[in-house]
């Protein structure tokens, strides 16, 4: 919905011209986010500004808001779903709220209730308070993670940003990278909260409040899920119907038009038929990516979902002339390396939905709820695996191994590899060294310590409920949401997930293992309560997920672009070996491997330091 930063000094002056120049300067690089209207505020010795993108209270939704008995100054980056129901509360208790907008009611939550207004709201957040009362800075992002929030502290200083290229290119901060963060990048595709790429910037987690005040940081998850079935509550499909409708008819709850991201499969049809039901006579419009390769293409099955539940399509296809362009496009606005081959596609399908949408709703989370991927069935076989004996294992693993590689879309003989690569660890370690995008072993070749696998102490519980969890606050929060937000965001189009509302994540949590994973079935609960609104044909279908033929394209057209980015000096001075990349690169092209996913979260992290290279240079020139 908006784009927020500030530069805020926590000991007492009056608002300095540096200050204003440095904020208004990330607000520009923000502008993206909000083109209805750019603010910025200026006030005991802070500066905040705030780019709209207009969705609730259009013609009344200036930011930053400023209480002006108390002082206090907020932005808000999101949608507060349940502002109506606060709006009542705050009016009865005194509070008068001038404005229409949804994020309005946020001053007298943060006045009456202090940090912890914070648990009050519903809805797909990141807030800034700056309190010059205490004085502190108070910042908030939502349970799930869908905005994002980052932050820095110099001295009695602090900088916030929506998006790090709002604090990366300000060089009054000095930051450098921070070489272990980008090994934690390698082997996740992201950085997940708190780390960011540079020593001493951070992220709000999800569900966290960090209150910064003169000398002190703390922090407080206000909000976090536990995967764990609640015996005192039998899961009803009834039950969930409402639960669900309320979140969808919540985040539908707009005054501009609005679409849906349809690829045909199971949580993006349920989302688009509920939808369609609530709102019967509501324009309603799809929007699904193609490819010209088969066996990645899913147009033909998401028109045929149009068609069945009466909605308009729209269709766009992506090819290899859009990867180059658009992913050094992605980097330079958003100033941080994202290893989702998916970015690519999910941002130039945002700008087809923009032209006629300001919203778009998404299926983002049904997986990690509910119990969607096929790594989750290999985590409740992988306990039977590791008892058979150990020379049928090597065995089987051996055969495996041999089998050739494919450039199709998600192959069982792709699973199968990733599988056996978790051979030596157990629970949580080798969930994460299957999903993990650079396995240990290729990151030693890179000469990066693998820290095989980097988990924290698996909680004890049933396996599911420990991957699931892990998934949820990692690879989505930081992750897919991250995707969602920036290609979205890059071209003013928000989108929202209805099964990110926090009814459905506890009503999901609290499904007992069985009703997610069972035996060589996902989703079990789920695919039951969709048939209310949708055919079998669209239910039973084998997951696809959305993907990009990227091993095909690395081979061929892409492949001397890949190989400039993977031989650059610039990798070397993070800790990757340009001469092992190109040679995973080879091995790749030669077809001995399929390599295709830690190529790409090299090139990514490659485009990323020619972009910071390119940033640094005028501190150069005045050093």
């Amino acid at each position: 919905m908006c784009g927020i930063c500030g530069v805020v000094g926590l000991t007492p002056r009056e608002p300095s011209g540096p200050f204003r120049r440095r904020a208004a300067a990330s607000l520009q690089r923000l502008r993206h986010r909000g083109p209805d209207e750019v603010q910025l505020a200026a006030a005991g010795g802070g500066a905040i500004g705030a780019t709209r993108l207009a969705i609730r209270g259009l013609h009344s939704g200036t930011q930053p808001v400023v209480d002006v008995a108390s002082g206090v100054v907020v932005a808000c980056n999101g949608e507060i779903d349940n502002h109506r129901e606060l709006r009542a509360w705050l009016e009865a208790r005194g509070h008068v709220i001038p404005q229409e907008t949804d994020i309005a009611v946020i001053p007298g939550l943060y006045l009456e209730h202090g940090e912890a207004f914070a648990e009050h709201l519903i809805g797909a957040f990141a807030v800034a308070v700056w309190d010059p009362r205490a004085p502190c800075v108070v910042l908030a992002r939502d349970r799930a993670g869908e905005k994002p929030l980052f932050y820095t502290v110099r001295g009695d200083e602090v900088a916030f940003a929506s998006e790090l290229a709002g604090l990366a290119t300000d060089l009054d901060l000095g930051l450098e990278i921070d070489p272990e963060a980008i090994a934690g990048y390698l082997r996740r595709g992201c950085f997940v909260a708190p780390a960011t790429p540079f020593r001493g910037v951070f992220r709000v987690r999800p569900g966290e409040v960090v209150n910064i005040g003169a000398g002190r940081l703390r922090t407080r998850r206000f909000w976090s899920l536990k995967f764990a079935a609640d015996p005192q509550r039998a899961p009803t499909e009834d039950a969930f119907d409402g639960i669900f409708r309320a979140a969808v008819s919540r985040q539908s709850d707009v005054e501009v038009p609005c679409g849906v991201f349809l690829s045909g499969g199971l949580d993006s049809s349920l989302v688009t038929a509920v939808t369609r039901n609530i709102h019967p006579d509501r324009p309603l419009t799809a929007y699904t990516i193609r490819f010209e390769e088969a066996s990645y293409d899913e147009g033909s099955v998401a028109a045929s979902a149009a068609a069945e539940l009466g909605i308009p399509w729209a269709a766009v296809t992506v090819g290899i002339a859009d990867v180059r362009r658009e992913i050094e496009k992605l980097v330079s606005v958003s100033g941080e390396p994202l290893a989702d081959p998916a970015w690519v596609p999910a941002s130039i399908l945002s700008r087809r939905a923009v032209e006629d949408v300001r919203l778009v709703l998404v299926g983002e989370g049904a997986d990690e709820l509910f119990g969607g991927y096929p790594t989750y069935i290999g985590a409740m076989l992988a306990d039977r695996y590791s008892r058979w004996p150990g020379a049928v294992k090597s065995s089987f693993a051996a055969a495996v191994r041999a089998l050739p590689v494919s450039d199709k879309k998600v192959t069982i003989s792709y699973l199968l590899k990733r599988f056996v690569e978790g051979n030596e660890f157990t629970g949580l370690d080798r969930h994460l060294v299957w999903t993990s995008q650079i396995p240990p072993q290729l990151l030693r070749a890179l000469g990066v310590a693998s820290q095989a696998p980097a988990s924290e102490p698996a909680p004890g519980g049933h396996i599911l409920d420990v991957v699931q969890q892990s998934d949820f606050e990692t690879t989505l929060a930081e992750g897919l949401l991250t995707k969602a937000d920036r290609a979205g965001m890059g071209c003013a189009l928000e989108l929202r997930a209805p099964f990110l509302d926090v009814g459905v994540m506890e009503f999901a949590a609290s499904l007992p293992p069985d009703l997610r994973v069972r035996r060589f079935t996902t989703k079990t609960f789920l695919k039951r309560y969709a048939r209310r609104y949708l055919p079998g044909s669209l239910i039973d279908r084998r997951k696809r997920g959305l993907s990009v033929p990227l091993a095909s394209w690395l081979r061929g057209p892409l492949y001397d672009w890949t190989r400039d980015l993977l031989a650059s000096p610039l990798l070397a001075g993070v800790g990757v070996d340009p001469g092992a990349a190109v040679a995973i690169l080879d091995e790749h092209r030669a077809r001995r491997a399929d390599r295709a996913r830690a190529i790409w979260t090299i090139v990514v992290l490659s485009v990323w330091l020619n972009w910071l290279a390119d940033v640094r240079k005028p501190l150069v020139g005045t050093s």
